[in-house]
């Protein structure tokens, strides 16, 4: 057939070509399937005179197909044919390749030609993208995974998209995850070409200001061409379905768990083919944004941007428009006008959404489109696509920034950071995951249970809800480099240990309970209970253990319980105290005894109401800050060098049976005003094996007094009775008095003088020392506290400048240091001391030998004195000054007994 001729007939004008290869291509059928956001699909069948191509010479390659218009007429036959550019040319790669058949002289073959997009669905990743936005992802995975560069791909935004803190693809290949991420955020794409390159664009794009408007096509019932051979549209038909009128979104942030994350968007405009409300609960939102902001004004994945997008979908849906034409220049992304009455629907414009194509050697092209009506306030949006739902756990390690780091690296919420061991990618240490929250059994307003992980230790992570962008620490796990501490060597024990080895160890071997709570600080500090043992196991007692190689302390602010008395199985009160009490009662009783028969004696008594008082109202169930050991036993205090026993106000000792003291060397017993010594039967020895033995009364009198006889005997020396001014020496009335001016003696019966020799002699007389005693005691120390408020005593009047009086006169002047203490010597016959401040602050401090009001005197050494309340009428005044000190003490004990929490 003459050339001119085949050319006219041909409808093989189709054209393919393929990179390095050279041999003809000739296109016998093709079929085409294009959408927005996603990447198109073209089945081209041609027919080849090589035999048998290659595979891998096609496989891979860059290829490109060309949609030709059909041939211009020939008038006359021979003539060529004008040269006809392409209408359109897909650019791509060739992902497919089959052999169909062939014959002796030429074979048939089709390639599946897609763009080069469309090989990010080979493969799957498990990545993480940190402080990236959505576009920054997508481009840093053209880039850098895939080789893309600018020319590649252009990015048409009219929005501007903040930056995700961590976004998490698993399991999911390249194209699924970009294509889930741009659906997200309502970013749809479409391919275009850049001939000048040769090569296919991928254009991102998130509003309808970048459809291709230019496009207007006739409608042309039942015929494709008109007799002009212009391209027309037909068999157009239009869908309406109900669709969702109100999108209701809410979501909750636990960084802002208050803020309010709920609201509704209804861009239906009241349209009455509309209904229904669709509630979409945790979008992956922080703020709500701003319901009446409009476009790009709308805060991007804000709450009401992500509710728009919803509503955008469903509205996608509400009509749908589909046609079919000859015209090989319709793309998705173009907005299709038709001329030439078509219905109604189609009159604002026809955005294709999906495009499908066909023609062979032997029927012409055809083009059957789907589309939405175009709208000012809806966009395509892409459908939103399955997002990976992990269930179960991903194991992870605790990270920190430092090298073997021996504590927790947290921030400031108590959040930790991990490294996913599926993460291939090189982080920064302590950098490889966004900040995670660690579930625990236990939480509240500052209280709760968070035992800190360390780095290294494995971590199971767990999803809210399966979103893989929504991690949190479900909890450790012990593995082969972090061995568990409790095992099949020790599996009867429950321990809690932390890396610094401070220990609560409960064992439930039957009959060897027990509980151990220890730190290694101070050597060792342990509380150990029940079953008692060793290191290696062994039974070192049993009961209770508190011991430390340090300093101890036991301290109870409101008072102090100790005893040995039996109270079986805890049953009891916790201050069941009765029988330390009856004891303390008896040696009452006992003491009373003694008392009433010194008092008898015309001895001083003991102070059995001091006893008295002071168990009744501070001793029994702890009324006071006291201090109450109890053994029914026994009880021993012994010290290696010093033991120190002292009171305030009374010490009492109390035996039923024998008291012994025994001091080695010296013993001192001071008594500032009286010592009264009182025994009820076998009389008192004091004994001096050595040394001399002295009774003084240096500033009153001595008086010995026995109701029989009176021994007094030197069995080695001599006797001497010295006076200074008088000796009277009387039995039954007969008497001697020596004085300075003589000696008198006197009976009413005989007298007798017996003597080997009597001499008269002139006058003599003996000289004899009389020593000079004190008439009153030393200074004693004296020590003043001047807090700003009683209980205050670090909050001292620094600084402040002072005058201190001794009954009136001026004893002392100077400045108050941060202490708030002066220190002075106090002569025992001052009776009262003023302190007077620069700031005009005075007080009064009383210091007598004997206190009328004790309590009260405690309230004022204390530094609670009587000030006076307000004058207002509402204030109840206190009746006395008594009332007004004990107000103030009650008033201070609420404020030290409050526990304050940190904010």
């Amino acid at each position: 057939m003459p050339n001119g001729l085949q050319t006219f007939f041909d409808h093989s004008r189709h054209t393919l070509n393929v990179r390095n290869v050279e041999a003809r291509l000739d296109v016998l059928t093709f079929e085409g399937e294009e959408r927005l956001s996603q990447p198109f699909i073209y089945r081209v069948e041609f027919t080849c005179t090589e035999r048998d191509l290659p595979a891998d010479a096609l496989l891979g390659q860059d290829a490109s197909f060309s949609l030709h218009a059909a041939p211009q007429t020939v008038p006359l036959t021979g003539l060529s044919t004008p040269e006809v550019k392409p209408l359109r040319t897909l650019h791509g790669v060739v992902t497919g390749f089959k052999r169909q058949s062939g014959s002796n002289d030429e074979a048939c073959y089709q390639i599946t030609l897609q763009p080069r997009l469309a090989l990010l669905d080979r493969g799957q990743q498990f990545r993480l993208y940190q402080h990236q936005s959505v576009p920054e992802i997508v481009e840093s995975i053209l880039r850098s995974r895939h080789g893309f560069e600018g020319q590649d791909f252009l990015f048409r935004l009219q929005r501007n998209y903040p930056k995700r803190e961590q976004v998490m693809q698993y399991g999911e290949s390249d194209l699924s995850f970009i294509a889930r991420l741009l659906a997200e955020v309502g970013i749809w794409y479409r391919f275009t070409s850049d001939e000048r390159l040769s090569i296919d664009v991928v254009e991102f794009c998130d509003d309808q200001r970048h459809y291709q408007f230019d496009v207007e096509l006739p409608y042309r019932p039942q015929s494709g061409l008109v007799s002009s051979g212009q391209d027309a549209v037909w068999q157009l038909q239009s869908s309406y379905k109900v669709v969702e009128q109100q999108v209701h979104i809410r979501a909750y942030q636990h960084r802002d768990a208050s803020a309010h994350l709920s609201g509704a968007i209804d861009q239906s405009r009241g349209a009455t083919t509309t209904y229904g409300e669709a509630y979409h609960y945790a979008e992956p939102y922080r703020v709500l944004g701003d319901a009446q902001a409009q476009d790009e004004d709308l805060q991007s994945e804000s709450g009401y941007f992500f509710a728009r997008l919803r509503h955008e979908r469903y509205l996608n849906d509400q009509a749908r428009l589909s046609g079919i034409s000859s015209s090989a220049i319709l793309t998705p992304g173009q907005v299709l006008n038709v001329s030439g009455g078509a219905p109604q629907a189609f009159t604002p414009g026809a955005v294709i959404t999906c495009l499908s194509t066909r023609a062979a050697r032997d029927s012409s092209f055809e083009a059957t489109f789907q589309a939405m009506p175009y709208s000012e306030t809806v966009c395509f949006r892409p459908a939103l696509l399955p997002k990976p739902q992990i269930a179960g756990t991903v194991p992870a390690r605790v990270t920190s920034p430092q090298a073997n780091d021996p504590y927790a690296h947290i921030d400031l919420e108590g959040r930790y950071r991990v490294n996913f061991l599926f993460d291939r990618d090189t982080w920064k240490p302590g950098e490889e995951s966004l900040w995670l929250r660690l579930a625990r059994p236990y939480a509240g307003d500052t209280h709760g249970l968070h035992l800190p992980l360390i780095p290294g230790t494995e971590v199971a992570i767990a999803f809210e809800q399966g979103d893989p962008d929504r991690p949190y620490i479900a909890h450790a796990l012990h593995d082969s480099q972090h061995v568990d501490h409790v095992t099949l060597r020790n599996y009867k024990r429950n321990v809690l240990r932390t890396p610094a080895n401070n220990k609560l160890r409960m064992d439930d071997t039957r009959g060897q309970e027990h509980v151990k709570l220890s730190t290694e600080h101070s050597g060792k500090s342990q509380l150990n209970l029940g079953h008692l043992v060793d290191a290696e196991r062994k039974k070192r007692g049993e009961g209770f253990e508190l011991r430390t190689d340090g300093w101890g302390t036991v301290r109870g602010g409101k008072g102090l319980f100790i005893s040995a008395d039996a109270q079986s199985k805890a049953q009891g009160q916790a201050l069941e105290m009765a029988a330390a009490i009856g004891r303390l009662q008896k040696a009452g009783d006992q003491l009373e005894g003694l008392s009433s028969d010194a008092q008898a004696a015309h001895a001083t008594p003991a102070c059995v109401q001091a006893q008295v008082t002071f168990m009744r109202e501070q001793l029994d169930e702890l009324k006071a800050a006291v201090l109450l050991l109890s053994a029914p036993q026994g009880m021993a205090l012994t010290s290696g060098k010093h033991l120190q026993l002292a009171a305030q106000d009374n010490l009492m000792i109390n035996a039923g049976a024998d008291a012994d003291i025994s001091v080695v060397k010296k013993l001192f017993m001071g008594v500032g005003q009286g010592l009264s010594l009182f025994v009820r039967k076998l009389g008192i020895k004091l004994i001096a094996n050595q040394g001399p033995v002295k009774v003084q009364a240096q500033n009153d009198t001595l008086e010995l007094m026995a109701r029989h006889g009176l021994e007094i005997i030197s069995t080695e020396d001599e006797i001497r009775i010295v006076a200074k001014k008088k000796i009277i020496l009387n039995a039954g009335g007969s008497y001697i008095t020596l004085d300075q001016s003589g000696i008198e003696s006197g009976t009413l019966g005989d007298y007798n003088i017996k003597s080997a020799h009597f001499d008269y002699l002139g006058p003599a007389s003996m000289g004899a020392s009389h020593p000079e005693y004190p008439q009153s005691l030393s200074k004693q120390p004296l020590r003043f506290s001047v807090p700003q408020t009683p209980n205050a005593s670090s909050q001292g009047w620094t600084g402040m400048p002072y005058t201190l009086y001794a009954d009136g006169a001026v004893l002392k002047q100077g400045v108050l240091d941060k202490t708030g203490q002066v220190l002075i010597d106090h002569e025992v016959v001052t009776q009262q001391y003023r302190m007077e401040m620069a700031n005009g602050v005075s007080y009064q401090i009383p210091v007598p030998s004997d206190y009328r009001n004790a309590e009260q005197a405690t309230l004022a050494n204390g530094g609670l004195h009587n000030h006076l309340s307000q004058t207002d009428t509402e204030v109840s005044q206190p009746t006395s000054h008594t009332d007004q000190r004990a107000l103030y003490a009650a008033v201070m004990s609420v404020i030290n007994d409050q526990e304050g929490k940190i904010s």
